[in-house]
């Protein structure tokens, strides 16, 4: 492996966990970075820092103050919002192309990935949360699933990159609504196995705009 190579690897690694514990909460919206503190922490040169707070910035994830450095981004309910409806908007769409051109592998997908969800959504609704972090992977795998079949790249990107904005107000508020959100995958996995493309319409509206209500009034609770 020539150096670039090794370097451009632990430049990637590197980004990839930063950004996780930006998601995660590991690292607090509005929280300064300090470059020392980052190098330390996760084994980078500064200048590989820089390089990976700037793509951060670009991401959406943190705010580049000038002289003054990095810090990571605020949240906000308005900005939660904006974040929903641009989910909707690409998993509306995208539901639409994958519905119409999936195939047999693209339904076991999608049933594959509901029944890893459910799992851990029981364990959730028991009370286990040291399961959290797999039950929102398994839940991002899910919705990935259902619009995997659009055949589109550039629109799976998009979904990922919105994902994981709304994804990180979950974990900050730990916000988990039982057997409601269970129930609303359900009904996208009979949806999608008929190709019942209004059906899926209207349980994602309900799914995650009831979402956002849910993660609004946690976080204003005391």
């Amino acid at each position: 492996m020539s150096q670039t190579a090794e370097q451009d690897t632990v430049g990637d690694s590197a980004y990839r966990n930063i950004r996780k514990d930006i998601i995660f909460g590991q690292l607090k919206p509005s929280e300064k970075l300090r470059l020392e503190q980052l190098r330390k922490r996760y084994n980078v040169s500064v200048t590989t820092l820089r390089e990976i707070l700037n793509r951060l910035a670009s991401d959406g994830l943190v705010v580049a103050e000038g002289q003054r450095g990095f810090e990571v981004a605020s949240v906000s309910d308005e900005n939660l919002w904006e974040i929903a409806e641009l989910r909707l908007l690409v998993e509306s769409h995208g539901v639409t192309q994958a519905f119409t051109k999936g195939d047999l592998d693209w339904e076991a997908q999608v049933v594959a990935a509901h029944h890893k969800l459910r799992k851990l959504e029981d364990r959730m609704i028991e009370g286990d949360t040291s399961v959290r972090e797999d039950w929102k992977r398994a839940d991002w795998g899910f919705h990935r699933a259902l619009i995997a079949g659009c055949g589109s790249a550039t629109m799976l990107d998009l979904h990922s990159q919105i994902f994981d904005k709304y994804l990180r107000y979950q974990m900050l508020t730990l916000a988990f609504r039982g057997e409601k959100a269970a129930r609303d995958h359900g009904q996208l996995l009979e949806a999608a196995l008929a190709r019942d493309i209004d059906k899926a319409k209207k349980v994602l509206d309900i799914h995650l705009l009831g979402g956002v209500e849910y993660i609004v009034s946690s976080r204003r609770r005391p």
